[in-house]
């Protein structure tokens, strides 16, 4: 149950945050987070370890978009 509403938050922030606008670091981490968040709350994470693997693949996210970002 809660994996199905952490799923959905993400599906519907993605919905209303919009991307056009954003920097590819930006994209990057949002990118990263979602991915984070979703494997770890279909592995069967805790609370702890799905906000734990969001904020390490945001900021990895980040990282890599932002390298790819200037390279352009």
């Amino acid at each position: 149950m809660i994996k199905t509403k952490i799923l959905a938050l993400l599906v519907v922030a993605g919905f209303l945050g919009g991307c056009e606008n954003m920097t590819t670091g930006q994209k990057g981490a949002l990118t990263g987070a979602a991915l984070g968040t979703g494997i770890a709350a279909v592995a069967g994470g805790s609370f702890g370890a799905v906000v734990g693997a969001g904020l390490i693949g945001g900021a990895a996210g980040y990282i890599t978009g932002s390298a790819i970002g200037d390279n352009r």
